[in-house]
């Protein structure tokens, strides 16, 4: 099987849904010639033209707006959000909208579309460039929301994504777009709301997303050197979540660290913590659950600060070790 980045892995599976499929498109800012603000879409628009691959006014209100009214007609659009903290230009369309006409229409109209936008920091773009807003999506019933952390769950995703019939948020982590990972060529699929046991262990479930994911398998190789045997669960999918697999992780190891990028207050890592707190595993614990995640501040551009904004791989092995001392 060939490497290919995470970046290449998200073109072909778009450029495959549209060979397949004359009713995807694509649609966002610079995704034309240019190919796309972190070049995802480079070489789509000499093979697909502008009809299929088109670029739009520097408006989020408005490309999501157009997304949403062609999927009902029944197109199924890929629209690109050129940065995810944009998402909240957008917030309206894909709340009110996106994530409620199926149901108040009974079913009767369907929004096949996915929204696709890369988040996160580490790329010194400050600010307003730099957040991890997937929970907002993740609060709102009738979206779906995905956050793969390599190149093959992002393409088999992908394809799920494209040919469900319901709004779908992908969240692809800037600084996943350059790892590499084994993917298959032509299409497959990875179901919507399967985890993935990234590394098995008997010591520490550490459940992360996005690119946590693979800071706590580095820290885990760092803690195997020290007898301690971590277990790395990726949700994958956020809504809907794989919650079995974690709450079967937690009652193997009897421990859990929740590891996400955003922000520590009403951030995605809480669901995660009440997830384990509520099931029967809760019972297995041989330690509170611990918490990783963003400090509630503005995403710093001094590259710094900007480190000790979002968790790294020390702050996982600190916490792991601490973790296995106190218990």
């Amino acid at each position: 099987m060939r490497e290919i980045t995470y970046l290449e892995a998200v073109r072909e599976a778009m450029s495959e849904q549209m060979r397949e499929n004359p009713d995807v498109y694509i649609m966002g800012e610079d995704i034309g010639i240019y190919g796309g603000g972190f070049g995802v879409t480079r070489g789509m628009y000499e093979e697909f033209g502008g009809e299929r691959v088109r670029n739009t006014p520097i408006s989020e209100a408005a490309i999501s707006g157009a997304a949403i009214g062609s999927a009902i007609t029944g197109m199924r659009p890929i629209f690109e959000l050129q940065f995810s903290d944009f998402i909240t230009i957008a917030l309206d369309n894909i709340v009110n909208q996106a994530g409620k006409i199926r149901y108040m229409y009974g079913g009767k109209a369907q929004i096949p579309l996915v929204m696709r936008t890369p988040g996160g920091s580490g790329t010194g773009a400050a600010a307003q460039h730099s957040q991890s807003l997937e929970n907002f999506t993740a609060h709102i019933p009738g979206l779906k929301v995905i956050q793969p952390s390599t190149a093959y769950d992002a393409k088999g995703l992908l394809h799920s994504a494209i040919e469900d019939n319901n709004p779908v948020m992908f969240y692809e982590h800037k600084l996943c777009y350059k790892t590499t990972s084994d993917v298959p060529e032509g299409k497959y699929l990875i179901p919507i709301g399967v985890a993935d046991i990234k590394r098995e262990g008997t010591d520490i479930s550490i459940v992360a997303t996005g690119i946590m994911v693979h800071k706590a398998l580095e820290a885990a190789e760092i803690l195997a050197k020290e007898g301690i045997n971590i277990e790395v669960v990726d949700p994958r999918t956020l809504v809907p979540l794989d919650k079995e697999t974690i709450v079967k992780s937690v009652m193997k190891t009897g421990r859990a660290i929740v590891v996400t990028e955003a922000v520590k207050r009403s951030g995605f890592s809480a669901e995660l913590a009440s997830v384990i707190a509520e099931s029967e595993s809760f019972d297995f614990l041989d330690a509170p659950i611990v918490r990783l995640a963003g400090k509630e501040i503005p995403i710093p551009y001094q590259p710094e600060l900007e480190k000790l904004a979002v968790p790294q791989v020390d702050d996982i092995v600190e916490a792991a070790r601490n973790m296995m001392k106190k218990h």
